[in-house]
């Protein structure tokens, strides 16, 4: 009679070479989920500032104006200056900051009758002024009034 030898489980080297081959798929895949990250906050960033534009244009149909300054994370009601503004109307009612806040900020600056709103976007470059105050190099997206 013959002896039967089984092999029962996995020699090191297979395991070292299926534990490389996953180390490998993790890492390239958290480089790729990075770009997409970036990507998504640019994209909400986009967003915020067309809803705080729709807000201001509410505001300036009903005021006559343009806030001269908004609170990010406050609210924007109105001020009873005319009487179509009044102070119960909510035109915002929490204007949003930026994802990666404090790290970076909007930027809003008003004179009344116009306006201007800085972002940092993450994926682009360039500088923007933003009413007149240079947001820096970093700030390189730019929503004014229509």
């Amino acid at each position: 009679m013959s002896k039967l030898k089984l092999n029962l489980g996995f020699t090191l080297i297979e395991l070292l070479v299926v534990i490389s081959i996953i180390g490998i798929l993790v890492a390239v895949s958290i480089f790729g989920l990075s770009g997409a990250r970036e990507a998504s906050r640019d994209a909400k960033r986009k967003s915020d500032l067309e809803l705080i534009r729709s807000g201001l244009e509410i505001y300036k149909a009903d005021c006559n104006n343009y806030p001269n300054s908004i609170t990010f994370g406050g609210s924007l009601v109105g001020d009873n200056s005319p009487s179509s503004c009044a102070a119960s109307n909510t035109y915002i009612a929490g204007i949003p900051s930026d994802p990666l806040n404090p790290t970076r900020v909007y930027l809003y600056s008003s004179n009344g009758s116009t306006y201007s709103i800085c972002a940092s976007m993450e994926q682009g470059s360039g500088s923007q002024s933003c009413g007149g105050t240079n947001c820096g190099t970093t700030c390189n997206y730019k929503v004014d009034n229509p």
